[in-house]
């Protein structure tokens, strides 16, 4: 099942959410995104039947295999091009808004070939 880009944010969302405290609720989401509650509710429902997330009797959502998997790449990607592009003369901000829109539409033979080079770089 392919999975839309608003959704592998979710997942990157609720990964990042959950390194930084433990738990995550939708209103979490909410304020960290900048989405109205409905917005994220909806979005929750989606990835839940898709079987990404889970949600337990107390709200508190996690990540199954299948989207940690996915939440995992996104995260690796984002910091990745992140830090290339800071590399290369980008700003932080600059570089933080434009590897978000670049990490859901990369290949993967390009974003590994970047990622080589990256480590090379880190070598020398």
């Amino acid at each position: 099942m392919h999975i839309q880009e608003s959704g592998e944010m979710y997942l990157e969302t609720i990964h990042v959410l959950s390194k930084k405290n433990g738990s995550v609720r939708a209103i979490d989401i909410s304020e960290y995104m900048g989405y109205s509650k409905p917005s994220v509710s909806r979005a929750m429902s989606i990835l839940k039947g898709a079987d990404y997330i889970e949600v337990d009797e107390h709200g508190y959502i996690t990540l199954t295999d299948t989207g940690l998997e996915i939440a995992n790449k996104m995260y690796e990607r984002h910091t990745l091009l992140t830090e290339f592009l800071i590399r290369i003369g980008v700003d932080k901000e600059t570089a933080a808004d434009d590897a978000c829109k670049i990490e859901h539409h990369i290949s993967e033979a390009s974003f590994e070939a970047i990622k080589k080079f990256a480590e090379s770089e880190n070598r020398k």
